[in-house]
């Protein structure tokens, strides 16, 4: 099976990257295209959401949570104790890896709808609810429930971060106006997805290529953690998907979100909340490891688990 070409465009900047070309998207592009993607996403969800009951999901959204406040608590022995990272560079590393990747995510949707698999359209609320439970956990291994830390000023990096914001309040509109109201806006956020996804990925090749020589100076450990937890956490979020009665392409999304590093929101939050963590690390395993993987290699394989773990349920 061909590469989508999305990926193909990421293997592009990646390739650039490494050979050191001179090729950089300008910054306000990336940031224009980081925005529509994320309002598109939002936008999405939001629609869908507008068709829910919302009790209906409070099963879904319980759960989601909880595997967001678990899946650091079990990567975090494994850096301090396996990779025998310090205290501060494991929690946060372990929170990287509990929190989303949204470029991820996008990739997975772009992936299921060239394989004409269809999802639960409001899975954009997971994508935000599993922004903050991981960082949360990340603050207390080190900190415990400190007045020392700075609770107001992280809270507001957490939840009036950009993709935060972008997010849910694309979210918010979609599910106020519902399809009809949002039809005179799609041509802008709906119909170039996909070509917006590429360029977005250019960027993003050529930011994990200037990660890559940080793996000389780690190790290989962070080369095997950035990708086997992944598929572990994949595993866990194909799991709670069954369980949770989702689509095989719900499914697979969940255990995208699952399997995949923030880059965005944790950076942020760790900076302010665990200044004398090392954010190379973290970085270099997201960005530099996991995020390639996922993409080129890690969805496919989700997806093949993923209707395995159905043909056995059903």
């Amino acid at each position: 099976m061909s590469l989508d070409p999305v990926v193909l465009f990421f293997l592009l900047g990646l390739a650039a990257g490494l050979m050191r070309a001179e090729m950089r998207l300008p910054p306000a592009i990336y940031e224009f295209l980081s925005v529509v993607l994320l309002l598109a996403i939002g936008l999405k969800g939001g629609i869908e959401l507008s068709k829910q009951s919302f009790g209906d999901l409070l099963p879904d959204i319980v759960t989601v949570l909880a595997m967001g406040f678990v899946l650091p608590l079990i990567a975090f022995p494994l850096l301090r104790y396996v990779g025998r990272f310090e205290k501060a560079d494991a929690a946060s590393v372990a929170a990287h890896y509990g929190s989303v990747s949204v470029g991820t995510y996008a990739v997975a949707t772009a992936y299921l709808t060239a394989q004409q698999i269809t999802f639960e359209e409001y899975i954009p609320l997971f994508l935000v609810l599993l922004e903050v439970p991981a960082i949360l956990v990340g603050i207390i291994l080190v900190r415990g429930i400190s007045s020392k830390t700075k609770w107001g000023k992280l809270s507001h990096e957490v939840f009036l971060g950009k993709s935060i914001v972008l997010l849910l309040g694309g979210l918010l509109i979609g599910w106020i106006a519902g399809p009809e109201g949002i039809k005179p806006i799609g041509g802008l956020f709906f119909d170039p997805f996909k070509g917006v996804l590429a360029l977005f990925l250019l960027e993003m090749g050529l930011i994990a290529a200037s990660q890559v020589s940080s793996l000389r100076r780690y190790g290989f450990f962070l080369l095997g953690f950035g990708i086997v937890f992944p598929v572990f956490s994949a595993i866990m979020g194909s799991g709670l998907g069954l369980m949770l009665g989702l689509s095989i392409g719900g499914t697979v999304l969940l255990a995208t979100l699952a399997a995949s590093a923030s880059y965005i929101a944790v950076p942020a939050a760790m900076r302010i909340a665990l200044p004398e963590a090392n954010p190379t690390l973290s970085l270099t395993a997201s960005l530099g490891v996991t995020f390639p993987f996922n993409i080129i290699l890690g969805i496919p394989l989700y997806h093949k688990f993923t209707e395995y773990l159905y043909n056995i349920g059903g």
